[in-house]
């Protein structure tokens, strides 16, 4: 009985300090996203993400945030002898909050780790064939991005091609737990008509692809369906114009999904 007793009272303790660790990291938490942000990663932001001068105050202040809480819970890591600065890290956190404004949702939860390379890197596949690539989403919780394409992705926000917001959008369609182009959505009637416009819209780029044919919707995307959601979401907020003119549903549905409209910020 007094070893019973003793047992009960060291997991009562382990609680007791479980608690107390949790409410700290809590409290740190909150004092770290409740400080000013940083006058640095605001010059950093409106010299390398041009569509933030665009934004209404409002979306402005959810980009610092989202950036600040990304930069606060994510570990960054350069890879192939490059270090991970300022520049590196605030253009990619806040390119990212990109997909995120006005959806109030966590900042991707299940993503621990952003892995940067200098330039494109040999990746090993599942039969061990090297793979040179430029980035790649892990279900695991991380992202690995080539520095220079994600920093000419930010800086010509006009030409349909966004590394980070392409491997970002593979994240945000993993949340669930698989990647198929189907991120999270808001009821099941949202499912139905996202499933019939993005699989029809998947099908006719195959058809252009085979057939040679040009597309606003980058070629790539008819790879597979969780590329083409990653390659529609690259053209949404880089040609919103074109891509609202040329496929309406399509733009329609990733409108109602991110809750923005690029347009605006042409």
């Amino acid at each position: 009985m007094e070893f019973l007793h003793l047992f009960a009272l060291l997991a009562a303790f382990l609680l007791l300090l479980i608690a107390g660790v949790t409410l700290n990291r809590r409290k740190q938490r909150r004092r770290a996203l409740a400080a000013p942000f940083p006058d640095g990663w605001l010059t950093i932001i409106r010299q390398n993400i041009p569509p933030y001068s665009k934004l209404s105050p409002e979306m402005q202040q959810q980009v610092r945030d989202y950036t600040q809480e990304f930069l606060y819970e994510k570990k960054f890591e350069g890879c192939g002898g490059l270090t991970v600065d300022d520049e590196i890290r605030v253009t990619i956190a806040s390119q990212a909050s990109l997909l995120l404004l006005n959806r109030k949702v966590r900042c991707y939860p299940r993503l621990y780790s952003v892995l940067v390379y200098p330039s494109t890197y040999v990746a090993k596949t599942e039969t061990d064939e090297p793979s040179v690539r430029l980035g790649e989403s892990w279900q695991t919780g991380a992202v690995v991005l080539a520095w220079d394409s994600a920093q000419h992705g930010a800086a010509n926000f006009a030409d349909g091609r966004n590394l980070v917001i392409h491997e970002f959008a593979h994240q945000l369609d993993q949340e669930d737990g698989s990647s198929d182009g189907a991120p999270i959505l808001d009821g099941r009637s949202s499912y139905t008509a996202w499933a019939r416009v993005l699989s029809r819209e998947y099908e006719r780029l195959r058809e252009r692809v085979d057939k040679g044919k040009k597309s606003v919707i980058d070629a790539y995307g008819a790879s597979h369906p969780a590329e083409f959601f990653a390659v529609a979401s690259e053209a949404f907020f880089e040609k919103p114009r074109q891509l609202s003119s040329k496929h309406p549903e399509l733009y329609d549905e990733l409108r109602k999904f991110y809750q923005v409209d690029p347009q605006e910020w042409v």
